[in-house]
């Protein structure tokens, strides 16, 4: 293990699947770690889930602070050296009032980095998402990086995915406007696979335990995803948090594009029983755009159909020295896990 107990850091919305991995590995790497959790309750499961996987959490903390109001975030990182800020606001706003997801994202991230200047934290790694990177629908680039940013006023996409731009867009305007030692750093992933950490199924899991148990439609939707592994991203956090070169980077956090379909016959093969259920058959869009009608949170998807954007990673690997496994292993370890938690 290495020898970090002088260095504290601070992760945000710790009962996250992507901060629980945070909390995990920043623990056994030997940091001191602080998490930011919405009541007492909620650290009490992290730590007995900590617990029963063994991990020594004699260096974990906990304060009680949500992105939506300033209590307890100055006591949080009053002391810190990093912070991972990984948390999202909950948002079940309409998908067409574009204010009600830009608010709590773009409040809740300028309220971390005001109190994380103030403080004198080192460096700030703020997750974004590849959203924050979507190219206008006419793009054909098979070879998209982080200069790209996503237009807020493109009429093809759902307020989600311009709020993570707008959010992401004013933590970096915040940041050039303090005169602080402070430095950010973004990390941007494509759809977060991999193994849960703790009994519940996070949404970006979703599409996968849904596929195996066969509900949903009869068949899959032509739409594809770039796919990241959960414990690579978290390890990518940590290498642009220690990384000097990191400073006042965006990264792009992918390891590769697999089609929905794809991703159903490859389960299908690898499960054997378990996957007895899982569709293989492709279904027209029109299938889905019906659906959408009737179901509206099915409606995000509609504006992806047939497209395939290839991101690269290049940045990363390069710079920061990072090596995602395959996309493949990722989705397997992310279903047998969920087997053997009993979630599917």
């Amino acid at each position: 293990m290495t020898n970090n107990n002088n260095k504290t850091v601070l992760v945000t919305g710790g009962t996250g699947f992507v901060a629980g991995w945070a909390i995990h590995d920043l623990l056994k790497q030997g940091y001191n770690v602080r998490t930011t959790v919405r009541s007492k309750e909620k650290g009490t499961y992290i730590l007995n889930s900590l617990l029963n996987m063994e991990i020594d959490t004699e260096s974990l903390s906990f304060y009680v602070a949500d992105l939506t109001s300033d209590d307890g975030w100055k006591e949080a990182v009053t002391g810190v050296d990093y912070v991972l800020h990984i948390a999202s606001p909950l948002t079940t706003g309409n998908q067409d009032d574009l204010d009600s997801f830009v608010r709590p994202a773009r409040d809740g991230a300028i309220r971390v980095l005001r109190e994380a200047t103030k403080a004198g934290v080192e460096r700030v790694v703020m997750t974004s998402s590849l959203a924050a990177a979507t190219p206008d629908i006419s793009n054909k680039d098979q070879h998209i990086n982080e200069n790209l940013w996503t237009d807020p006023n493109d009429k093809n996409l759902d307020a989600y995915r311009k709020s993570k731009a707008i959010a992401e867009k004013a933590a970096w305007n915040f940041m050039e406007e303090q005169n602080s030692k402070t430095t950010l750093t973004t990390i941007l992933p494509g759809a977060i696979f991999g193994p849960v950490l703790y009994a519940n199924v996070p949404s970006s899991i979703e599409v996968i335990r849904r596929l195996i148990q066969g509900k949903g439609l009869l068949g899959n939707p032509k739409i594809g995803f770039e796919i990241v592994d959960v414990r690579d991203l978290v390890d990518l956090h940590i290498r642009a948090m220690t990384n000097p070169q990191a400073a006042g980077q965006r990264y792009i956090a992918s390891s590769g594009f697999m089609w929905m379909n794809d991703m159903a016959k490859f389960l299908k093969e690898e499960l054997g029983e378990i996957g007895k259920n899982i569709p293989t058959r492709t279904i027209p869009d029109f299938v889905l755009r019906s659906a959408a009608k009737m179901n509206p949170s099915l409606g995000s998807l509609v504006p992806m159909l047939g497209r395939k954007f290839r991101y690269t990673s290049e940045k990363a690997r390069t710079q920061l020295n990072w090596s995602p496994r395959p996309v493949k292993e990722t989705v397997i370890d992310t279903a047998k896990k969920l087997e053997e938690l009993k979630l599917i």
